[in-house]
């Protein structure tokens, strides 16, 4: 019996693994969807990618110009995305500031990507929640914050847990836009063709604007028939909470609310499928 090839050997192994044969709709911003493609591809996914949200500059940068040059009145600076830390650091050079400027700051990271972009520019990171969500950020500085400033550097569309809360414990909360997201509108027929020809066996939702916009593009009165016998995987509690409020349910939620995380539960489902 002739011995098993190169092929063979390579054909069979992609077959084991949990997401081989699995078509994985990825709806994230174009210019980060690869880390979640590259993870999902890796466990043996066939990655569709069609961004429902492009990350766009404000309508204009003068709040947090304002805030940057008046950046020593400060003793709290929150971020809560790697989207937001980039133009936060940009503006500071358009500026001319040092980074000495903000020695002074504590610094809180909504979570493990935020807070590696921000120590990755030389600025320590005080304060990151187990949970990477506003909640967990406000019940870590709820006892701190009385008295301080705080500055908040977000999306211009964002819920409003985490300002009122601070306030509410004392703090003096500023917030400001780096950055917005827009359902991008190319997307619109390359979503409506991918769900039409080449339908998913899942979809991935990383935020909830992932999901809204999502909803936007395809029409939100079409949008369980659109998604019949798709599996949806949400990132975490909030993307899942919104998905449920768009009348959707959520097959598969992240118990670490990270892109691995999200892969992870993925793969978990589908190892359950293959051993049944």
């Amino acid at each position: 019996m002739k011995a098993p090839g190169k092929k063979e050997k390579k054909a069979k192994k992609e077959k084991k693994k949990p997401l081989a044969g699995q078509r994985v709709l990825v709806t994230r911003a174009r210019r980060q969807a690869e880390a979640l493609a590259a993870r999902l591809r890796g466990l043996g996914a066939t990655v569709v990618a069609v961004p429902s949200i492009e990350i766009r500059p404000p309508r204009s940068y003068q709040p947090l110009d304002r805030a940057l040059r008046r950046i020593d009145r400060y003793d709290w600076l929150i971020l809560t995305s790697v989207n937001g830390v980039r133009p936060f650091f940009s503006r500071m050079g358009k500026l001319r500031l040092s980074r000495r400027s903000l020695r002074h700051l504590h610094v809180a990271a909504i979570g493990p990507a935020t807070k590696m972009e921000v120590e990755r520019r030389g600025l320590r990171v005080h304060v990151m929640p187990r949970e990477y969500v506003a909640e967990a950020v406000v019940r870590l500085l709820r006892s701190r914050v009385k008295g301080k400033r705080v500055l908040l550097v977000r999306a211009k569309v964002a819920r409003d847990v985490l300002p009122k809360a601070l306030r509410r414990a004392g703090a003096k909360v500023e917030v400001v836009e780096a950055y917005q997201t827009v359902a991008p509108p190319r997307s619109r027929q390359l979503l409506r063709k991918v769900l039409r020809d080449r339908r998913p066996n899942w979809v991935t939702f990383t935020s909830s604007s992932t999901a809204r916009n999502f909803a936007l593009l395809v029409g939100a009165g079409r949008l369980r028939a659109v998604l019949e016998g798709i599996r949806v995987a949400a990132i975490g509690p909030v993307t899942s909470r919104t998905l449920r409020e768009m009348g959707l349910r959520v097959n598969v939620q992240a118990r670490k609310y990270t892109i691995p995380g999200l892969v992870q539960a993925i793969a978990a489902v589908a190892r359950r499928s293959m051993a049944r």
